[in-house]
């Protein structure tokens, strides 16, 4: 796993568009031009990896959905990225039978099966395009790489494998045994990518397990079929130095429902909180101005920009993590050191006499053209630090509206010290009821929050009285429904979860940079600083990593896709820690999770972790899934 997942499902996606040869690094000569063709699960995976320059680069001159109307291009060779639905493979025969493309490179996201393949191959006789099927491909690429180290499944149809739709209450085995193999045929795709066999741990008597007990079958029946075996070879030599084997840790959403609740403090997490961020890439509207219209005039319309947080984005690989408040000044510093530069070009020029552009002038100061030399030739790169430094202004601003305006600082302190059990400093029936601190749905969250974290469940008498202050508040207390039950279960199960007992400290209110000009109006907004604490998926991980006992995982299954004879064990036959790990939530995860697994193995040398989960939502999409689950 020396090569993250992102970089693996990077090169598989571009030797898939050099028609599965791989691509030549030295060769000066054009691509081949050519067509791709995708549906909305081939979108969702390439967009966040390749951009439509570096599509260009590979030949690819246009991309199109299949389900579009497409003109025919006779002389041009086809590359499609589809799943093997029904309806996708009707339209491709019609592709065929309609002549559109000069030869047909099929790639399935997911394997295909044998019906569907032959439905594909009378297609082809029929319409007499047998030559025309140059290659047909099972790509295993079915899940949705973010990060280096994070993926999630799906994002189309994402409601089929949503935390609600495990947790019906009135859901039939059938139902149920669809959604885990839909989640196993994902995580198979994504183990064939990174060209490993894990070693799989989860907890018993959960969506978890019978995830794990379907990969565990999945995997073991690939290893024996040798000569199909997608492991074998040059694959799983690729990019590994380590002999060692990844562990996979499968847990289930449910043994944490506060932290997806949680109002949060570091950038990509409140982005994703506040904003409309999706596949990497984020959604503002920028308001424009509604004051100075005259009375009766229509508002004028909201411009929708929309932002892509790369990799590639310096700016925001550095500080995703980082505590709001802390990007905040890192903005400010950039924008300074940027205009310094920008300050510098134009001195020159002054110096130079070219503000008149004046041909004489030039060719008098040739000592002088050196700087001015190195000075044009840094141009590019400043004109892309000042589009970073603007995009991340106009980020950071929309989020900072929405901490002052709904009071997120407030609340992200107050969940902190519910979460830790520390004493709390206000009362919770003041917070609910104060009419200026955040949205009938911050209440609703920090509410819930408090009740998954109560030890003793607040008293009938009690209940009520919150109940009330949180209607005449607004809250739709429909989740609260759904949470009662699960907590009343959850209590059979096993004991509350603990978070640690670190809080977050306030620095004061925020320092110099905020009162000398700076773009960000912080005032009265909390200088909170993180102490790194684990959450429970976080301690779970670190528990069966570094191979330590402790009662909250001690009973996880054990599985070895590798052994002959699978044994129902929870004893691990490995006692060495591991290196790599991938920890997988089923039924959603969040970034806060995501970035408190990256804080953590921060401090371990050379170890690596991924965070994959079935959905990624925010707080109110969660939220929402609650009340769905609350209404029956």
């Amino acid at each position: 796993m020396a090569a993250g997942i992102r970089e693996k499902q990077t090169v598989a996606l571009k030797r898939m568009l050099n028609f599965n040869v791989p691509p030549i690094k030295n060769s000066t000569g054009e691509p081949v031009w050519k067509v791709l063709i995708y549906d909305r699960f081939g979108q969702d995976i390439i967009s966040p990896l390749l951009s439509v320059k570096e599509l260009r680069d590979m030949g690819i001159t246009l991309h199109l959905l299949l389900h579009s109307d497409r003109d025919p291009i006779p002389d041009v060779p086809a590359v499609y990225f589809v799943m093997p639905t029904e309806e996708n493979i009707d339209r491709m025969c019609q592709d065929l039978r309609n002549q559109l493309y000069e030869s047909y490179y099929l790639n399935f996201i997911s394997a295909i099966s044998r019906s569907k393949l032959e439905d594909i191959a009378n297609a082809a006789l029929g319409a007499s395009a047998v030559t025309q099927v140059a290659k047909v491909f099972d790509q295993y690429l079915n899940f949705i790489t973010l990060e280096d180290d994070m993926f999630v499944l799906c994002n189309q149809n994402k409601e089929l494998i949503s935390y609600r739709a495990i947790n019906r209450p009135d859901i039939m085995d059938t139902e149920m045994e669809a959604i885990m193999d839909t989640v196993v045929d994902s995580l198979f795709c994504f183990f064939v990518t990174l060209g490993a066999i894990p070693i799989i741990r989860c907890s018993r008597g959960t969506a978890a397990e019978m995830v794990a007990v379907k990969l565990d079958k999945k995997l073991r029946e690939n290893l024996r079929d040798a000569r199909n075996s997608l492991f074998t070879g040059d694959t799983l030599g690729a990019g590994q130095f380590s002999f060692q084997r990844p562990l996979l840790v499968l847990v289930d959403r449910n043994i944490d429902l506060a932290t997806p609740l949680h109002h949060t403090w570091t950038y990509q997490a409140l982005v994703h909180d506040v904003l409309d961020f999706h596949l990497n890439r984020v959604n503002l509207e920028e308001s424009s101005g509604m004051e100075n219209s005259p009375a009766g005039a229509r508002p004028k319309k909201k411009n929708k920009k929309s932002y892509d947080l790369t990799p590639a984005d310096k700016f925001w690989q550095k500080h995703k993590g980082s505590p709001f408040p802390e990007v905040a000044e890192s903005v400010q510093q950039e924008l300074e050191s940027y205009r310094a530069q920008e300050d510098e070009v134009k001195r020159l020029k002054s110096i130079m006499g070219i503000e008149g552009e004046d041909e004489g002038a030039i060719s008098m100061l040739s000592d002088n053209t050196a700087k001015l030399t190195s000075a044009v030739s840094s141009l590019p790169e400043l004109l892309e630090k000042k589009r970073l430094i603007d995009l991340h202004t106009n980020v950071a601003t929309a989020v900072l509206e929405h901490i002052k305006a709904r009071k997120l600082d407030v609340y992200f302190e107050y969940e902190e010290k519910i979460m830790s059990k520390s004493t709390l400093d206000k009362s919770l029936l003041d917070m609910i009821s104060d009419p200026d601190a955040g949205t009938p749905e911050d209440k609703m969250r920090l509410f819930l929050i408090y009740y998954i974290n109560s030890v003793q469940a607040p008293s009938e008498a009690d209940l009520e009285q919150y109940k009330k202050a949180l209607m005449d508040a607004g809250c739709n207390l429909t989740p609260l429904n759904y949470i009662k039950q699960w907590k009343a279960f959850a209590k059979m199960a096993s004991a509350p979860t603990s978070y640690g007992n670190a809080t977050a400290k306030p620095l004061g209110l925020f320092s110099r940079v905020m009162n000398t000009g700076s773009q960000f109006v912080m005032e009265g907004v909390k200088n909170l600083v993180l102490k790194q604490q684990n959450l429970p998926v976080t301690r779970i991980l670190d528990n069966l990593m570094e191979m330590k006992s402790n009662p909250e995982t001690d009973d996880y299954r054990y599985f070895d896709p590798k052994m002959l004879r699978g044994s129902d064990s929870s004893v691990p036959r490995n006692k060495n820690p591991f290196q790599e790990a991938i920890v997988f939530v089923v039924g959603g995860g969040n970034y806060i999770e995501y970035q408190n697994l990256v804080d953590y193995i921060k401090g371990k040398q050379g170890k690596h972790v991924l965070y994959g989960c079935s959905e990624l939502f925010n707080a109110a999409q969660f939220i929402k899934q609650l009340s769905q689950l609350g209404q029956k």
